[in-house]
């Protein structure tokens, strides 16, 4: 619009050239002026559009920057909705958890008292059984220590007893093989003597012969006090055929056990009580009675010798 000023003005000049030269120079500075003027607007024009453009490009830079925090805002606040929602369900969650602890609690408070009671009835029958099992290992070791003592007196006993066949076998020498023989079996020594050895058939007077041999075996059990005697008088089965007083094998086969025990007894150093007579008559056979010499072998006084067994007697009551 200035230029179409100025273009009017110079018309203007150019149409009236008899104008003063003072009105023409007027109007140069006049038009000088407005150019300058002019110039400046386009400078300030060309400014200002940079300037536009430059807030515009600010815009956009915070328009785009704006439309970037409005989405994370939007995101945040989705977020947040979320995360308020998920708080919410822990603490529904929580709120019922902790109804639902508290009734556990209480019945695992209650388990457990019933639990530590049982535990202290336990330590308490543990205890009692402890010392239950420490009074059986003291018993069970003075046992032990007994049943040494008494495996030691058995065998003590037993070396007596074989010491005794070995001095009865001595002293009977002489009559082993004529129907006398020595053992020792089950703790014992059996002196076995057959009739033809001391009686007569059908007599329970003893010979000259078998009463050295008593006598002999009653030197030896003078030594030995601490024996129990048992003299017993066995016969074959054939029935007793004698007279007199009486009846039968047995009674015979105790009159031949007494006369033994009678013989014994003159030897003052035999205690009488360790002494016991018995007949047996033809019901302990050693042989078969269906041959003589299965009835000689029956025909027979035995003489057990048992030693006393007062001491293991003892020992076995304490174990």
């Amino acid at each position: 619009m200035l230029n179409k000023v100025l273009t009017g003005v110079l018309f203007l000049i150019l149409a009236t050239s008899c104008v003063s030269s003072k009105v023409y120079n007027d109007l140069q500075s006049k038009y000088d002026a407005l150019k300058n003027q002019k110039d400046d607007f386009e400078t300030e024009n060309h400014e200002l559009k940079s300037a536009n453009n430059q807030l515009e490009n600010n815009l956009n830079t915070l328009q785009k920057q704006y439309d970037e925090v409005l989405a994370e805002r939007n995101q945040l606040k989705q977020d947040y909705e979320a995360a308020k929602s998920n708080l919410a369900n822990l603490e529904a969650s929580y709120n019922a958890l902790e109804k639902n602890s508290s009734a556990a609690i209480a019945e695992n408070s209650e388990k457990n008292r019933a639990l530590l009671k049982q535990l202290e009835e336990k330590e308490k029958a543990l205890a009692a059984e402890s010392a239950r099992l420490e009074t059986l290992k003291q018993q069970l070791e003075a046992r032990s220590k007994r049943v040494v003592e008494l495996e030691s007196l058995i065998a003590s006993k037993d070396a007596a007893m074989k010491d005794l066949k070995d001095a009865i076998s001595r002293a009977l020498l002489d009559f082993e093989g004529k129907g006398l023989t020595v053992e020792q079996r089950n703790g014992k020594v059996y002196v076995s003597m057959e009739n033809k050895l001391l009686f007569q058939s059908g007599s329970w007077a003893v010979n000259a012969n078998g009463r050295k041999a008593v006598q002999q075996l009653g030197n030896v059990l003078a030594q030995n006090p601490d024996i129990d005697v048992l003299i017993e008088g066995h016969t074959d089965n054939v029935p007793y055929g004698g007279n007199g007083a009486l009846k039968d094998n047995w009674d015979l086969s105790t009159k031949r056990a007494t006369a033994i025990v009678q013989i014994l007894q003159e030897n003052k150093q035999i205690n009488p009580a360790n002494l016991t007579a018995a007949g047996k008559g033809e019901f302990l056979p050693v042989a078969s009675n269906d041959t003589s010499e299965g009835k000689a072998k029956n025909r027979r006084i035995e003489v057990v010798l048992t030693p006393k067994l007062d001491e293991v007697t003892k020992l076995l009551n304490d174990i």
